[in-house]
């Protein structure tokens, strides 16, 4: 290749590698205009929730091996699936044993002052959990109060469904 062009094809390879990291960004965090939707089993829906931008929300609830408050954080990608991004908890014991984390835990502010990336990454269409009144599974999404699931459910029959809709 002559030398004149050299500069031109190292540009386009930068160009091009800076168009697919921003293309594939796009695939997480792509909540804008989408809504999460919180059903019963049998499909009847209980509500629905519009979502930041960052498509990103929150499961806290009592943890009940070690009774303390942990919270699970998720972000819906392109196409609707849900992905666990952070583990929060108010006790160590919480990350490290109960969810056998990876990596060491992080300090941060707020009520569930430590932080820890998933050792497992799930990537779901569908998040179904127990919402029962021990557990107090709370609902947190940016701009919103907190939605306590546990009042829309019985303890007999405490599942509810999450999915995110367009």
């Amino acid at each position: 290749m002559p030398r004149w062009q050299r500069p031109r094809f190292v540009g386009l390879a930068i160009g091009a590698t800076v168009l697919l990291l921003a293309l594939s960004a796009g695939s997480v965090g792509s909540g804008a205009g989408t809504t999460l939707r919180v059903s019963l089993p049998d499909g009847r829906v209980l509500l629905r929730v519009a979502l930041p931008p960052d498509g990103a929300f929150a499961l806290r609830y009592r943890n009940s091996l070690y009774g303390s408050l942990a919270q699970e954080r998720f972000v819906v990608m392109d196409g609707g699936a849900l992905r666990l991004t952070e583990l929060r908890a108010e006790q160590l014991a919480v990350l490290e044993e109960y969810y056998a984390i990876a990596t060491t835990a992080r300090a941060v502010g707020g009520p569930l002052g430590l932080a820890a990336d998933p050792a497992h990454v799930p990537v779901i269409a569908a998040l179904q959990v127990a919402a029962t009144d021990r557990g107090a599974r709370t609902l947190i999404v940016a701009g919103h109060d907190p939605i306590e699931l546990w009042r829309f459910v019985d303890d007999r029959a405490p599942q509810v469904i999450l999915e995110a809709e367009p």
